[in-house]
């Protein structure tokens, strides 16, 4: 069946705007009060705790609404509540709210609690005010659009077109707003072949001799440490009619890179869990040989840093791109594949590929993170850090800082999700740096399956919310009575 995607009529946005800036140009500062070349030109190294300030809930809030502010702590708040997630979950799943009444009720319901808050609006009109706004209070935007894996090459031509018209729309967006259009491999290439693909270049791992006869020019995929368990017998190798759809996915992703390079937007490759994990950097390295020149990277990867190997990976993988004269840019997430990832490996028998402790995660995510910056400074690389942790924010400012890396260079960009992490993303804006919010958007019913994984995905990070949700209540206190007052 044919993944659904966003009609034609929904990406159409605001007409295009000749005045997006070239990648090579630097974008204006989106905070006037504080000028980047006093942040990141020679100086003495700034403490993190200075760079970063996060405990006055005025300044970082400053440029939100009070209605927002009222909104986003209330749902912290709500989403917290472990009953209540697990209520919405089942609500949106349940077959007795699949029609009639009931499902127009849990739709109304989701669109003005869940959708609203984490998600950018139903259509890129919407999506676009949304982004407007960010970029008013100093943040930017990635825009995602929100569909979810294909099963044939009907379902991938026709996300394709979306991905296409997204890259449009980013175009009439003001200058500087969108930092990224964001692209699953698993919407343009169907998923049964990525699993062939990647149990093929896992047996490859194992035997180096074992030829594949349609592999064209990549980096470095598996590491040693890498788990190969998945695979447990040498695959057959491709029937003809599945090489013809690998090249047809190919060309997808290299169209959507071609199209980025020329509206200058850079393409950011979302990561999945490891059963098609080898596919998807495959196609997304052979894609940046080609789009990636200069010194700035067009094409993006996805580093999970929960995984043991990410670090073993991330080393050879830049180690052959500077051999080959290739820029990099990654983005580094901590993961959201646990329990799926764990759940897998034990029905191999085997020990999960994620770190056994929540410590040695963020350790991983924080030497990968220093690693990158190094790079930046030193090299043509680029990197997003996309964290949410407030700890390895201020190790990652004060690396930049000692490094001379900011938002002058254009080679670093902080990374949150849309509804979360708030004070984090407000503290980095105000500090100098470039940071965007992850942001989805499509009509409710397609962006569920979305929202059912962030809910399921983050629970932890929801629960974990309270920083942001005690922040949020002191300046809530503090603007009633300076009203009242």
């Amino acid at each position: 069946m044919a993944t659904r995607v966003i009609p034609r009529k929904i990406l159409k946005g605001p007409r295009y705007n000749t005045s997006t800036k070239p990648l090579n140009t630097v974008h204006p500062s989106l905070t006037p009060a504080i000028t980047p070349p006093a942040l990141f030109q020679k100086q003495p190294k700034v403490p993190a705790e200075a760079a970063l300030a996060m405990d006055d809930g005025e300044r970082l809030f400053a440029s939100v609404s009070t209605g927002r502010l009222l909104r986003s702590a209330a749902m912290l708040h709500a989403t917290a509540v472990g009953p209540m997630v697990d209520m919405g979950m089942w609500a949106m799943r349940s077959p007795l709210f699949q029609s009639g009444l009931r499902r127009d009720l849990v739709m109304y319901t989701t669109r003005e609690t869940f959708f609203s808050h984490f998600c950018a609006g139903e259509d890129a009109v919407t999506a676009s005010k949304s982004i407007t706004a960010l970029n008013d209070a100093g943040l930017r935007g990635m825009l995602v659009y929100g569909v979810e894996d294909a099963h044939d090459n009907e379902g991938c031509d026709r996300n394709l077109n979306g991905f296409l018209e997204t890259v449009t729309v980013s175009k009439s967006l003001p200058p500087a707003s969108a930092s990224f259009i964001v692209v699953k491999i698993t919407a343009i290439c169907p998923m049964a072949l990525l699993e062939r693909v990647s149990d093929l270049l896992r047996w490859q791992q194992k035997d180096p001799s074992f030829v594949l006869p349609w592999k064209q020019d990549s980096l470095p995929i598996l590491a040693e440490t890498s788990p190969l368990y998945h695979t447990q017998k040498r695959p057959e190798l491709l029937t003809p009619e599945e090489e013809s759809d690998l090249q047809l996915a190919n060309q997808r992703l290299l169209q959507l890179c071609q199209t980025c390079e020329e509206a200058n937007m850079p393409l950011l490759v979302d990561a999945e869990h490891t059963t098609v994990q080898p596919a998807i950097d495959y196609l997304t390295y052979a894609a940046a040989i080609k789009h990636n020149k200069g010194s700035n990277p067009i094409v993006f990867g996805t580093l999970q840093t929960y995984l043991k190997d990410a670090k073993d990976r991330l080393l050879l993988t830049t180690k052959a791109a500077e051999k080959m004269g290739v820029p990099m840019g990654f983005k580094l997430v901590r993961g959201a594949y646990m329990s799926t990832e764990s759940k897998l490996a034990e029905s191999f028998g085997n020990a999960s590929p994620i770190h056994n402790t929540i410590q040695d995660t963020h350790n991983c995510f924080n030497d990968c993170a220093s690693f990158m910056l190094e790079k930046v400074a030193n090299g043509p690389d680029s990197v997003v850090l996309a964290t949410h942790n407030i700890e390895s924010g201020k190790l990652a400012v004060a690396k930049a800082h000692e490094l001379g890396v900011g938002k002058v260079k254009n080679k670093l960009e902080f990374a949150q999700l849309y509804g979360m992490a708030e004070a984090l993303s407000y503290g980095l804006s105000n500090a100098g740096f470039q940071v965007s919010k992850y942001m989805t958007f499509g009509p409710v019913e397609m962006v569920m399956p979305f929202l059912l994984r962030r809910a399921e995905e983050n629970r932890g990070l929801l629960a974990a919310s309270g920083f942001d949700r005690r922040l949020m209540r002191k300046e809530l206190v503090r603007r009633l009575k300076a009203a009242v007052f």
